[in-house]
């Protein structure tokens, strides 16, 4: 089979996770071959998993052998690229732990932290000025390349390239709808007392903005899946439900990344419709009072605080294991992931449609929110295209609460387009989490978190002045 020959340019190509997932999955793909050009800040990183890569392709399960190189330099690894995948850290987890536990200070606790939320906004002030020097250099050294984003917030970062680079050819790409997807085969399993599915025999519908998405449809051999959960979740709503093969609902408590689904289910139960991201994503763009009223309110809706303290040990064994890979003291065996990014860039190489859900500007397809800001919905993969469908109307209660969201992102987006840090401290204010907080604390906790990132926004930000 000939295969075709492309250019990568990986921006974050030191990842501690990401990229060895991704080099697996390229192994193990047909049809493909080329460059992966690795780019990051931490050079030692780029240089580790591009030794990693180099052991990937001795391994006689490898179908794809890449050329893995480590780039100087941003242009370096953007010149000539046919697709840019970037997946950074914007600061280190020691901003994140500001991020995320400053806030509870004043009783304002995040599960993540990352997307919304005090944290969310945070982050999204350190990440937007470096993408939209992402952008410049896209347009400068491959404009025509397909630019795929990793990145939380995934939603703010997919607008800065497009608000930048009009003309790009991006689009966000998000795993968290697949879990949804999983948990509806389980429920298929359940209530037809049928073989699980796998996952592609379901037709969904997908409607949101990322981490919030929901699935208003969902069909099965005909069977509407939706219909099916009422009798599931009166049998598992109180002890929960993990779609994860051998994990149990219980088990977040020692993985905050697993979760129980019971607030899945409680949404159903609310609205009719499937929320599509993990239990502990979509607590953050509701109401505190709804499921984070305190740090006992995890535990009671089954799912976890996830600590930074977590995050930094979680990231030293990674770190350790890359090392022991790299130096061949650690075996890897080339195992292909959940991921879905391969199948959609052989789509748009011309290997065969695919539909799957992804993250770009709304030029319609959700009619229910601004013109303009960025929606996950389905889309058609095909040659060099990437298309959205119009979304499946949601419940009006629904679409309020996306709609309040999506309305903040692009208050937040427009604020750090200005570097107007009062306008950032009102859309703090305005996020569900801060509601119920008194106006002087939220101000308050602001200003904290500003103060305790501040190296990794003076590049940037007129401090000076707002925290006097």
């Amino acid at each position: 089979m000939n295969k075709k020959q492309i250019k990568l340019a990986y921006i974050g190509g030191g990842s501690k996770a990401w990229a060895r997932v991704f080099m697996n999955d390229l192994a193990l793909t047909e049809g493909l071959g080329g460059e992966i050009a690795l780019y990051d800040i931490d050079r030692e990183a780029a240089e580790r998993n591009r030794k990693i890569g180099e052991r990937i392709n001795a391994h006689p399960k490898t179908i794809s052998r890449w050329n893995y190189v480590v780039a100087s330099s941003l242009e370096e690894a953007l010149q000539g690229a046919d697709f840019v995948a970037i997946s950074i850290l914007p600061g280190t987890f020691d901003e994140m732990a500001a991020d995320v536990h400053i806030p509870e200070k004043y009783g304002v606790y995040q599960s993540v932290g990352d997307t919304v939320g005090p944290g969310g906004v945070l982050r999204a002030m350190r990440t937007v000025p470096i993408y939209e020097g992402f952008a410049k250099a896209i347009r400068a050294y491959c404009p025509k390349a397909w630019v795929i984003n990793l990145t939380n917030p995934m939603t703010i970062c997919v607008k800065t390239l497009f608000d930048v680079f009009p003309e790009i050819k991006a689009f966000g790409c998000c795993h968290e709808v697949f879990n949804a997807e999983d948990f509806l085969c389980c429920v298929i399993k359940e209530e037809l007392k049928v073989k699980r599915p796998d996952r592609h025999e379901l037709v969904i519908d997908a409607s949101g903005i990322n981490h919030f998405t929901w699935i208003p449809k969902a069909r099965y051999k005909g069977v509407d899946v939706l219909s099916l959960l009422p009798s599931f979740i009166e049998k598992y709503y109180e002890s929960g439900y993990t779609e994860k093969p051998g994990v149990e609902p219980w088990d977040f408590r020692e993985n905050p990344f697993f979760y129980g689904n019971k607030v899945k289910m409680d949404l159903f139960k609310r609205y009719g419709v499937l929320a599509a991201a993990g239990d502990r994503h979509l607590v953050e763009f509701l109401d505190r009072g709804w499921y984070l009223y305190g740090k006992e309110a995890p535990d009671e809706w089954l799912y976890h605080l996830t600590t930074v303290d977590y995050r930094k040990e979680d990231q030293r064994k990674k770190i350790a294991e890359s090392e022991a890979i790299a130096r061949g003291e650690k075996e890897i065996v080339p195992e292909r992931s959940p991921e879905e990014l391969i199948e959609l860039m052989k789509a748009i190489l011309g290997f065969g449609k695919v539909v799957s859900n992804a993250n770009t500007i709304n030029r319609g397809q959700m009619m229910g929110l601004p013109i303009g800001s960025v929606v996950e919905v389905n889309h058609v993969f095909d040659e060099d295209s990437v298309t959205p469908l119009v979304a499946a109307p949601l419940p009006k209660p629904v679409e309020a609460l996306i709609a309040r969201n999506a309305l903040n992102i692009e208050n937040t987006y427009a604020a750090i387009k200005a570097r107007d840090l009062k306008a950032l401290e009102e859309v703090f204010l305005a996020q569900p989490l801060c509601g119920g907080l008194d106006e002087k604390d939220g101000r308050a906790a602001f200003r904290e978190m500003v103060q305790a990132t501040r190296a990794y926004l003076e590049p940037w930000y007129d401090l000076s002045g707002f925290l006097k």
